[in-house]
């Protein structure tokens, strides 16, 4: 650990401070180095981060979750392929326990947070696996994607509502298609992460 190092420079330290979570950072740094657990990757590092933040409100609200509560919840808020009503009832389900939505969404982390919170803070090193970089890949895709679908949906609605665009009720989708040209396979972005490769031997 930086000698010199503020844990609250950093947005893990800041929330691990905020909530009092005493011994969540060295966890965190045991969790990605295995030490004591199985190695966990960045990303899903993050993940286990913001569901424990998000049992923390739960249990601060008096309302302890139930088993695949937080999960569930967890997915609804975070997950691009979550419809609007699905992600409006998962909001709602937090405000009737005193929870703000918009906050915990604000306060989860990335990946890219845990990696600056433990190399910089806590001085952990460990040499990043092919896992990590496609996760990190994964990230950046998705929010460009996500990006891109905002634009277009307010663009679409801006010349609705001005009476230049006649649509109803729509939803925008973006098909990313990855094409070899020396195998001839063609993948979904998703497809060709999750198989690690196209045909090409």
């Amino acid at each position: 650990m930086s000698p010199d190092s503020d844990p609250t420079e950093y947005k893990v330290g800041r929330l691990i401070d905020k909530y009092d979570l005493d011994g969540l950072g060295r966890e965190l740094e045991d969790r990605w180095l295995g030490r004591g657990y199985e190695s966990q990757s960045l990303r899903s590092l993050a993940d286990w981060f913001n569901k424990y933040l998000l049992e923390e409100k739960f249990n601060r609200a008096g309302d302890p979750p139930m088993d695949g509560e937080i999960d569930n919840i967890y997915r609804l808020l975070t997950d691009e392929e979550v419809t609007s009503g699905m992600r409006l009832d998962a909001e709602t389900a937090l405000e009737e326990k005193d929870i703000d939505p918009e906050n915990t969404r604000k306060e989860f982390v990335s990946h890219q947070s845990v990696y600056v919170y433990l190399t910089e803070h806590r001085g952990a090193s460990k040499q990043r696996s092919s896992e990590d970089r496609i996760g990190s890949a994964r990230d950046t895709i998705q929010r460009l994607q996500s990006r891109l679908i905002a634009v277009i949906e307010n663009h679409l609605e801006q010349l609705r509502n001005a009476g230049e665009l006649t649509i109803g009720e729509f939803t925008v989708l973006i098909d990313v298609q990855i094409l070899c040209e020396d195998c001839g396979s063609s993948y979904s972005l998703t497809d060709l992460f999750d198989r690690g490769g196209c045909d090409c031997e």
